[in-house]
């Protein structure tokens, strides 16, 4: 009788019974294949060779992520263009969650600010955000036998005469910083672009350089030895770590522009998959030792999961582009 049934049914629907049946198995093969993600290694794009930049904080977010989400994150290092390469990379890769990007302010806000049209990607259209990591201050560096002992000593002498500062690179997100504190404070300087902190620092130390202007986490150790003095840093609020610095924003230039580090995935990743890794990369956040490996070098974690990293993205993107003045277009070749 079930048959009979059954063969009714076809003969009088035909092939359309079978396509919606069809239709419903393919949707719960589909709903077991996203439900089972991950089910194989997720590769993480870092724009950093090896022991260089945010590539530390791309292996410690790596680890943590994994753990949580019960598959191997495995980093992958394509240094290059300040980041873009490794960005234009995972623009490009399959939205399937298997490949996501350690995403950061110079590839995802600096550039697509100041030079979208040789960008090989757009922001935020090609991306799908899965969250926020990290926030590091920028600091104003100077050699511990620097005449300069205060920020205060520094706004004072570069606003009668020109003072030089060195950055890792012109167009880079503490070049741009430090340009927006000149303008900001009124005050006379000169860049002086280098290829690594290390010479920069080398020629401040020679006094060839007054002041170097760098993501502060990298160099805190140092300063921490008595080999550098940090005189401020940007930001909203004081770091934890580095309790006696002023902020920028206490001293009157209102710079608070930070280095940001987070993830993204390509665009047209299914939003399921995003929600998986937004989730996993929040409970990483909250884990003791990922917060104690962040905040021992003045940076802070930060969890903005999806549309609230996007806004943030799109926000950050709008400060550099007001920074942008025709001058500094110019000095960067724009």
């Amino acid at each position: 009788m079930g048959n009979s049934l059954a063969s009714r049914f076809v003969r009088q629907f035909g092939g359309r019974a079978i396509m919606v049946a069809g239709l419903g198995l393919a949707s719960l093969a589909g709903g077991t294949a996203h439900a089972a993600f991950p089910d194989r290694p997720i590769t993480l794009v870092v724009g950093f060779p090896p022991g260089g930049g945010g590539d530390l904080y791309g292996r410690l977010i790596a680890t943590a992520l994994g753990k949580e989400i019960g598959q191997t994150v495995i980093v992958e290092n394509r240094p290059g263009a300040g980041g873009n390469i490794a960005a234009g990379l995972v623009a490009k890769a399959a939205p399937d969650g298997y490949t996501i990007l350690l995403a950061m302010s110079g590839n995802l806000a600096v550039s697509p600010a100041l030079k979208p049209k040789t960008l090989p990607y757009k922001v935020p259209d090609d991306f799908a955000p899965i969250g926020l990591i990290l926030e590091a201050p920028h600091g104003l560096f100077v050699a511990t036998q620097s005449r300069f002992k205060t920020a205060q000593e520094v706004i004072k002498a570069a606003q009668q005469k020109e003072l030089t500062f060195a950055s890792t690179g012109t167009g880079g997100a503490a070049h741009i910083g430090m340009e927006t504190i000149k303008e900001l404070g009124h005050l006379k300087l000169l860049h002086v672009p280098y290829k690594g902190s290390g010479p920069a620092i080398t020629d401040m130390m020679g006094g060839q350089i007054d002041m170097f202007f760098a993501t502060a986490s990298p160099l805190v150790p140092q300063v921490q030895q008595g080999q550098l003095r940090v005189l401020a840093l940007t930001g909203n609020k004081r770091s934890p770590i580095l309790p006696d610095v002023p902020t920028f924003k206490e001293l009157g230039i209102n710079m608070t522009m930070t280095q940001w580090y987070g993830l993204v995935a390509p665009a047209g990743t299914p939003p399921e998959i995003v929600k998986v890794l937004s989730e996993n990369l929040s409970r990483a956040l909250k884990e003791p030792s990922v917060q104690n490996a962040i905040r021992k070098d003045s940076a802070m974690e930060h969890d903005l999961p999806m549309d609230q990293f996007k806004q943030y993205i799109v926000e950050d993107i709008a400060n550099y582009r007001k920074a942008a003045t025709p001058a500094l277009l110019k000095q960067i070749g724009q």
